[in-house]
């Protein structure tokens, strides 16, 4: 066997096969256990040069035996490794999996029943089938203790972790993704460089009804604290969303602006509170202070 197959593919596929052993019950998330751990990569090491060692050993035994046979006797092992067994290890593995009688010894466990001349052999079970059946044996066995008496995570456990670890990464995405932002979740910006890309949308569309300064026009004045709608930073946004009072007002810009830039035009507008217009329409709306409609709100929902 040795001579069948060389060292240099027996080590490695020895060691992959006890990395992947190692990998399967050491959990160490997404990256391999070996690239987390180092008591891993130290055991794994170990383990090669165990391999090796071994493979030297062999191989000292193998030439030391070769060394105390005579010529003829050294000839003879030589020629067996290298034509004879490379050959035959196959058919006897073959063999011997399935456990059945040579041909010349079949005549030893024929059975008496006769059918119109067929005879009927007593083979046993092919070792191969046997062993996997007690392998299965054992495998329920420790699959019905894990799971069914010191409950183990199922399959709908694992489904539930993964969907609570899904809705934790939407979140923290939603966090970062502008154009994700809506009603429930804006918030008031005021970063520079959001209030500019802000008045630049706002000059250019809705100077026309509000005037650049914001003191109103066909629209509303926006300097005062007077708000038909409301006006915290939702209730803006909500405004330029989905547009004014039905049948009169402001159009809704959804279909135009991007969330993010309805965000940044909505934080500009508040910006201009408490600014002197030019020519400041008169107030329309009710009066509205953060503090009352927050108290308001927490009302609501008590």
């Amino acid at each position: 066997m040795r001579k069948l197959i060389p060292s240099w593919i027996r080590i490695p596929v020895a060691f992959l096969i006890i990395m992947a052993i190692t990998e399967y019950f050491v959990d160490s998330g997404e990256k391999p256990a070996f690239m987390v751990y180092t008591a891993v990569q130290l055991f794994l090491i170990l383990v090669l040069l165990i391999l090796i060692a071994i493979e030297a050993v062999l191989g000292a035994l193998e030439t030391i035996m070769l060394q105390k046979l005579d010529e003829e006797a050294k000839a003879r092992f030589l020629a067996e490794q290298e034509l004879g067994y490379k050959f035959t290890w196959i058919k006897e593995t073959y063999t011997k999996l399935l456990g059945q009688k040579p041909i010349e010894q079949e005549s030893e466990i024929i059975l008496d029943h006769n059918y119109d001349g067929i005879k009927e052999l007593d083979n046993n079970l092919p070792p191969w089938w046997v062993y996997a059946f007690y392998i299965s044996i054992v495998f329920a066995a420790v699959y019905l203790l894990k799971y069914q008496v010191f409950n183990g995570p199922t399959q709908l456990d694992e489904l539930e972790t993964e969907i609570a670890e899904a809705k934790i990464a939407i979140e923290e995405y939603k966090k970062t993704a502008k154009d994700l932002v809506d009603f429930n979740t804006v918030t008031l910006l005021t970063d520079a460089g959001d209030l500019k890309a802000g008045k630049t949308i706002f000059e250019t569309n809705c100077v026309a009804c509000h005037m650049a300064d914001g003191g109103g026009g066909i629209g509303p004045n926006l300097t005062d604290k007077y708000w038909i709608l409301g006006g915290d930073i939702k209730h803006v946004f909500k405004t330029v969303s989905e547009g004014g009072r039905s049948g009169k007002g402001m159009i809704a810009w959804k279909a135009q602006l991007k969330p993010a830039q309805i965000a940044q035009v909505s934080s500009y507008v508040l910006s201009l509170q408490g600014t002197t217009p030019a020519n400041p329409k008169e107030p329309q709306g009710d009066l509205w202070e953060a503090e009352a409609s927050e108290t308001s709100e927490t009302a609501q929902v008590n």
